[in-house]
Formats: structure tokens, C-alpha cells, sequence
């Protein structure tokens, strides 16, 4: 099956032996030692293209095993092995450069798709290929931006969880779509889950699924997001809005990669990669009680952090004149691109609401306006009002003045109230709610009423 041969180290003989069976009969070549001097000696013998790695091994530390099996080969991909207790080890081993990690006991598939995964990476990458080339739909050439290519690229043939920060606007799932389409997983689903959006009651049943008649309104089977995802990708988006009880539930999923849809008697294996998202800060959550502990470190595991529009340079006029082309095509406009004078605005702005806030100022030129170049003049008047953009967070803009609003119905001063809030953090619901002191999920149901209403 390969003609790489695979190198496991591993001190523990049972161990060894059950894991040899286990890749033999799968018809992978195996070699094996049982502490770190002979599997440093065989590793310069045989030059594998995949190690198999116990991280506790009785004569050295596997970390630092690991960090020199990488300078002499760099493109071998290396899967590390610990007990449960160790995974802050085998996190710290993900950043240090490995492939994977497994976590003991873990299953036969598990272990072979492991394998399988680190075997189709370990080729060396095509003669065309080029970092600096934006993969899947990102545009721009920024230093920050190439970096964030290579990651994508470094990590999409890898198992291990990613976890993708950043502020809102800054094109989290596109990062976790283009890790999916460069993975090879890519010809399997990609299953985006906005936590924030989704009832707390309605959750579980979204993640995992129900049987019909297992709760009021469940008139049919459900297969929930993880199984509708076997085999590909499960983006998380906002995770940090998971409530504690289901974080007990997503910490278990990872654990086994077993899933048990509301109301089934029995569980039933999926397997899924995990990528998730959030804008806010994990390590923050986790020391204010509102993000577990033990499911953070088997998420992050591979961190990715978006930088925001402000950092990206350039970035932003090639970003902009890609959506001026699309928004002009599909609205039969006859723009050719932006003033010299709006572009050298727009590589100054702050930008607060990252991409999403440059797509909808594109789109509000290109629907009240026609070309041929975009100028100052058709901007949104209050897109330079850097003080509005800038006001602390808690206080009304001048435009919702009691004034404006007494003798108004108490639906509009709701929705105005609202609209101003999210204007003011970028279009962040999550930041809007945590303002408003209201949930997420409740905020995305009003604007998707208003959005039906008109």
C-alpha cells in the first residue's frame, strides 16, 4: 500500500505490537523502536516519510526528539502519542511541528486515518505551486496575509483541530473553507455551524441531531451537523456561545468520535475534522468560568489568528476593487475601479468592521451609483465619521436622540436602537448583544424578521 515505510516509537511492547498489527494489516511497511536512540538511529537509516511517536519515552523527551527528527528531514510528518493527562504535551508538540496527535486509547480508525492523512501529505508539494498565492476566495498579497496562506497550507492535511480568532468581519470561514478544500477531505462536506444564531434549547439537537418524537416539534429525524459532516469538515462558528452543559457533550464527541442524536438508544461512530471560530478571546473565557478548560486545550490546538483589515495594507483597494467587479456584474453596472484619492482613504481607514463593513460600503456604491470610477462623493456619508466609529461603547450616537424617538412605536425604537448598536461594533451581533444585554440567537431572529418584513 505505501512504499514509504512508517517508523513507530514506542517504549511500551504491547503497545508496539498491537499498533505494528494494526498498520501491517492495513498493508503499510512498518519499522519499529523502542526508545528514542534506536528510533533516532533507524529514522537516519530508513528516512520515513511518516513517525509514529511516543511523547514519554525512557531515555529522552519526545518534544525534543521530535524538534531534531524535524531539522534533519522537515518534510517527514511526525504523529505524537500520549496519555490523556499529557495533552497540553501533544498541544504543544501540534505548534512545535507536528503532523497529529492521538490521544490513548484511541480507536483503530482513528489511528489509520491518522496514518493515511500524514502519508498523503508527506509528498513533496508541486513545482506550481506557490505560497504567496491566495488560497480559496482571499484576496491580497500583505505580509500577515502570506503568513496566514502558508499556515492554511502547513495545517489542511493535518487531523488536529484548528481554532480560528479574530474580529468579527475578518473572513474566519473562509479560512476554515480553504483549510477544508486544500485537505483531503475536500470532495466531503463542509458544515458551517454559527453557534450564536441558534436557540441554547435548540442546540444539541443542531449538532447532534434528534428521532422524530423526541421533543415537542421533532416530527421527523434530524441527522444533526456532525453527521451531516462525516467524513469532511465541522465548522463551529462562535463557539465561545455554547452553553457549559453542551460543552460537556462536544468535549465527549472529540473523546470518541461518537455522536447520540436526541432521543436514539444508542450512539453511532461519525468522523469529522473540527475547525471552530470565535471573536473573542478563548483564554479570557476560560478563566471567567464560561469556557471549559479541558474542551479549549483539544480545540486549540492549532491557533490561526485572522489579522483585521487595519493590518493588511494594500489589501484593502484589491479587496475592494474585486468587489466593486462582482457587485457591478450583478447589479449591470459599468464601473472600472476607485479614485486614487478613495483608495489612498481606504488604506487609511480604520475599518472597525473588517471585510464585511468594505462589501457592504462596495455594495451601497454599486446599487445607488454607476461608474465608470468610484469616488468620494458616492461614499456613505457617515463612513469617515471616525468619532461615531470610535464612541465608547454604551453611549448613543447623536442620530438616536430621545427626541428622534419619543412619540415613535416602540417596534421602530427597538429596531432603530439595534441597527445603531450593531453599526457601531461592525456588524458584530455577538458585540451588539453582549451591549444590549440580550442572546446572540435572539438578536439573529430579529434581523432575519426584519430581513423577511422588509
Amino acid at each position: 500500500m505505501t512504499t514509504s515505510p512508517v517508523l513507530l516509537i514506542e517504549d511500551t511492547s504491547s503497545l508496539r505490537l498491537v499498533y505494528e498489527t494494526i498498520l501491517k494489516s492495513a498493508g503499510h511497511e512498518v519499522r519499529s523502536a523502542a526508545d528514542a536512540a534506536q528510533g533516532l538511529a533507524l529514522f537516519k537509516t530508513l528516512k520515513p516519510g511518516v513517525v509514529l511517536l511516543d511523547l514519554v519515552l525512557p531515555d529522552r523527551d519526545g518534544i525534543d526528539l521530535m524538534a531534531e527528527l524535524l531539522v534533519l528531514r522537515p518534510a517527514t510528518r511526525i504523529i505524537v502519542i500520549t496519555a490523556n493527562a499529557s495533552i497540553n504535551k501533544a498541544v504543544a508538540a501540534m505548534r512545535a511541528g507536528a503532523q497529529d496527535f492521538l490521544v490513548k486509547p484511541f480507536d483503530e480508525q482513528r489511528f489509520l486515518d491518522a496514518v493515511g492523512n500524514a502519508l498523503s501529505a508527506s509528498g513533496a508539494p508541486s513545482p506550481e505551486e506557490k505560497p504567496s498565492v491566495a488560497p480559496g476566495d482571499f484576496i491580497g498579497t500583505s505580509p500577515a496575509m502570506t503568513a496566514i496562506y502558508g499556515k492554511i497550507r502547513s495545517v489542511a492535511g493535518s487531523m488536529a483541530s484548528i481554532f480560528i480568532t479574530g474580529e468579527s468581519g475578518t473572513g474566519k470561514e473562509l479560512c476554515a473553507q480553504a483549510i477544508h478544500d486544500l485537505s483531503n477531505r475536500a470532495t466531503a462536506p463542509f458544515v458551517p455551524l454559527n453557534c450564536g444564531a441558534i436557540p441554547a434549547e435548540l442546540l444539541e439537537s443542531e449538532v447532534f441531531g434528534h428521532v422524530k418524537g423526541s421533543f415537542t416539534g421533532a416530527i421527523a429525524d434530524k441527522p444533526g451537523a456532525a453527521a451531516s459532516a462525516d467524513g469532511g469538515t465541522l465548522f463551529l462558528d462562535e463557539i465561545c456561545e455554547l452553553d457549559l452543559g453542551l460543552q460537556t457533550k462536544l468535549l465527549r464527541f472529540l473523546q470518541t468520535s461518537t455522536i447520540q442524536p436526541v432521543g436514539a438508544s444508542r450512539p453511532r461512530k461519525v468522523n469529522v475534522r473540527i475547525v471552530c471560530a470565535t471573536n473573542r478571546d478563548p483564554a479570557e473565557q476560560v478563566r471567567k468560568g464560561l469556557f471549559r478548560e479541558d474542551l479549549y486545550y483539544r480545540l486549540h490546538v492549532i491557533p490561526i489568528h485572522m489579522p483585521p483589515l487595519r493590518d493588511r495594507g494594500r489589501d484593502v483597494v484589491a479587496i475592494a476593487g474585486a468587489a466593486l467587479a462582482r457587485f457591478a456584474r450583478e447589479e449591470g453596472r459599468s464601473f472600472d475601479g476607485v479614485a486614487p484619492d478613495v483608495a489612498e482613504l481606504f488604506a487609511a481607514h480604520p475599518w472597525p468592521g473588517n471585510v464585511r463593513q468594505l462589501l457592504n460600503v462596495m455594495r451601497h456604491v454599486v446599487v445607488l451609483h454607476d461608474g465608470p470610477l468610484v469616488t468620494r462623493a458616492m461614499l456613505p456619508d457617515d463612513l469617515f465619521q471616525s468619532t461615531a466609529s470610535r464612541a465608547p461603547a454604551g453611549t448613543a450616537p447623536a442620530s438616536l436622540a430621545l427626541g428622534d424617538l419619543v412619540g415613535r412605536p416602540l417596534a421602530e425604537i427597538e429596531r432603530r436602537v439595534i441597527e445603531a448598536t450593531l453599526a457601531r461594533h461592525g456588524g458584530s451581533v455577538p458585540k451588539a448583544a453582549r451591549v444590549l444585554d440580550l442572546s446572540p440567537s435572539t438578536l439573529y431572529r430579529k434581523i432575519e424578521a426584519w430581513k423577511a418584513g422588509g
